[in-house]
């Protein structure tokens, strides 16, 4: 039998890394995390997705075979986690798999998103009831489909003391507002981009995957007015909801906006540490919160030039990793999808309208049995 709080979740983000894969208990108020991997996609994989990801590419036979090669790079993941842990199949309520996000689109006339990594593939190939497919309920309710963790922030970190922010540094950075707990609305949405521009960027000139510590980025220059050419993109002053995706912010996007004069790369780098520092500060202004602690997590938090930007523009609150509420940073979302899981499975909705801008609140996904 199933032990019923112990469920598994799994992501993979825009910045395309690789799978996070979490074992985690949800029968206490802050989840226990048991386990955690992350498996970076092979090569050859991980170069079919960065061409799918991007538009101009939408070959449909690539489509449905990366569907299935995503799901079992997923099923991998599960089985290398179980092992590790020590458990099986028939010890796992079930698991909550994000996908692999390869286009977002919530602005178009007929908005959509779309995850790959088939759940049908992960439940039969390991055996445990799979809730996937999560964004699309949201958007069919008139929601953005994104952010969908922000439920999982209310319900872990809101403090009836004091309002917080919960920022998540991945591949593109995103907020959570929480007031103080009551009857005030949570406010969340895509700020603009993070490591997608800093990690693409540090790759075609470094040959490195990130740029550890941002020690690259600290030694440049931030440069005025490539700067304010980026911040003028009129994404930044859209009103929320809100949600992006690296289908827009992107290297491609970048070179648009360098102006003719040759800059160094390394100034450019430091420029785009300064850009995501502004954005995710402007946000936080405007839902008012400039004030509040900001609890970070997501690969951003091991950029300590990135938070040490953040904790110049917003001296009036402390910037700091979820670690010190006792959330390991690096498995937050991942640990949001089993939870959401275990939503779907007791008939719960997992949306917050007051972020995706959802006409009500609905339950996510679809449940795949083993």
């Amino acid at each position: 039998m199933p032990n019923e709080s112990l469920f598994i979740g799994l992501i993979s983000g825009t910045s395309l890394d690789g799978i996070d894969a979490v074992l985690i208990d949800l029968s206490e108020p802050i989840p226990q995390l048991l386990c955690s991997q992350h498996t970076p996609y092979a090569p050859s994989l991980l170069d079919r997705l960065r061409v799918l990801c991007q538009p101009g590419n939408n070959e449909i036979d690539s489509l449905g075979e990366l569907d299935r090669q995503v799901a079992f790079a997923f099923v991998d993941a599960v089985q290398s986690l179980l092992s590790e842990a020590g458990l099986s199949a028939n010890d796992i309520t079930a698991i909550g798999s994000h996908g692999q996000t390869i286009r977002h689109r919530p602005t178009v006339e007929h908005p959509f998103t779309l995850q790959i990594g088939d759940p049908n593939t992960l439940s039969e190939l390991t055996g445990i009831t799979t809730v996937g497919d999560f964004r699309r309920r949201d958007m069919a309710v008139g929601g953005e489909g994104a952010p969908l963790v922000p439920a999982f922030h209310q319900a872990v970190l809101q403090s009836p003391h004091q309002p917080r922010v919960i920022l998540n540094l991945g591949g593109i950075a995103n907020i959570t507002c929480l007031p103080q707990t009551g009857t005030d609305p949570i406010k969340g949405y895509d700020t603009g981009p993070a490591n997608t521009l800093l990690d693409g960027w540090i790759a075609g000139h470094q040959s490195v995957g990130f740029d550890k510590n941002g020690d690259w980025a600290k030694t440049g220059n931030s440069i005025e007015v490539l700067l304010l050419n980026l911040l003028n993109d009129p994404y930044f002053s859209l009103a929320p909801p809100k949600s992006t995706g690296t289908e827009y912010f992107n290297l491609s996007w970048l070179n648009s906006h360098l102006p003719e004069t040759p800059i160094e790369p390394i100034d450019v780098q430091n420029t785009l540490v300064e850009l995501t520092a502004i954005t995710v500060t402007n946000a936080i202004e405007r839902e008012g919160f400039s004030t509040a602690d900001t609890l970070v997590c997501g690969g951003g938090v091991h950029n300590h030039y990135l938070m040490g930007r953040l904790q110049h523009h917003l001296p009036k609150g402390k910037v700091r990793s979820t670690a010190e509420l006792g959330l390991d940073p690096d498995w937050v979302e991942a640990m949001a999808f089993a939870w959401l899981a275990k939503r779907t499975l007791s008939g719960l909705s997992g949306n917050l309208p007051s972020v995706t801008g959802a006409r009500k609140a609905v339950k996510l996904g679809a449940i795949y049995p083993a």
